[in-house]
């Protein structure tokens, strides 16, 4: 006897994408960067799914990501346990680069000052950016010559930031908040978050946000006060730095033989240094 014939059963539908992503849990240790992948993949209204069968290119458009970024998240999917496609983190490019406008002392204004001795100490101490959000003032000792750092790895001196370092401790002093704070790099205004104060502790991606916006006033400056002789040089250095972010700067660095601070960057740096011997040899 023939079975009655049933209509097929419909799809389930797909989970909305906030549900979706509220299934999966944060890769240890990446708590904010997952939760930073979830919200640039929410406005596009993208799903899990959707970001593993795509790849993180739209969100990349829609973001403004430098291929560093995009590995970087690349990396936090994968731990998380979403199978996307795993970039190289690309090569400082180019391998060698001026980066001594970038701690020159230009004015009194404090987020100024605060960015030229932050670049200034990163040039000769090229600590990740989360060792510099932790660095405190204590921790930091003033010679007639140079500055020495000390951390729980070890003490570093750092010669050529004496005067960016001065000029920054002097401008902070003006302000009771700046300078009764404990941070190298306090904040110097109230952000959204409710623990948020004037000398408080700043975010990674505060600190990333103020390099960026750093580099855009030097080029600026540079620009503005350019000889018609050297015009091309400075338009080929602004062009360098308009894709200039920290981790670069930092591998750029260490390329032109800062000692290491943390391991981050020492492999990258040294393949730059070699790829640049090869190709002047």
């Amino acid at each position: 006897m023939q079975r009655a014939w049933q209509q097929p059963l419909p799809d389930m539908p797909a989970p909305s994408p906030e549900r979706a992503w509220a299934r999966w849990t944060p890769p240890p240790g990446y708590e904010a960067q997952w939760r930073r992948l979830v919200d640039a993949a929410l406005e596009l209204d993208l799903g899990p799914d959707d970001l593993a069968a795509a790849g993180l290119d739209e969100l990349a458009a829609a973001r403004g990501w430098k291929p560093a970024t995009v590995a970087l998240y690349s990396k936090v999917a994968r731990y998380g346990g979403l199978a996307l496609p795993l970039p190289s983190t690309p090569e400082p490019d180019p391998p060698r680069l001026d980066l001594r406008p970038l701690t020159q002392v230009r004015g009194n204004d404090p987020e100024h000052l605060r960015s030229v001795a932050w670049c200034a100490l990163a040039l000769g101490w090229p600590a990740p950016v989360g060792v510099f959000r932790s660095l405190r003032r204590d921790q930091v000792r003033v010679t007639t010559r140079r500055l020495l750092l000390s951390t729980d790895d070890g003490e570093w001196a750092v010669p050529g930031a004496l005067t960016a370092w001065h000029a920054w401790e002097s401008v902070r002093a003006r302000y009771p908040a700046l300078a009764a704070s404990s941070w190298v790099l306090p904040a110097l205004r109230r952000g959204p978050g409710l623990n948020s104060r004037v000398g408080g502790r700043l975010s990674n991606q505060a600190l990333q946000a103020t390099f960026t916006k750093h580099v855009r006033m030097t080029v600026g400056h540079l620009r503005a006060g350019a000889p018609p002789s050297r015009r091309e040089s400075v338009e080929e250095l602004a062009a360098a730095y308009r894709t200039l972010s920290y981790d670069s700067y930092r591998r750029l660095a260490l390329a032109a033989g800062a000692p290491p601070v943390a391991s981050r960057g020492a492999v990258r740096a040294s393949r730059a240094v070699a790829r640049a011997s090869r190709l002047a040899g």
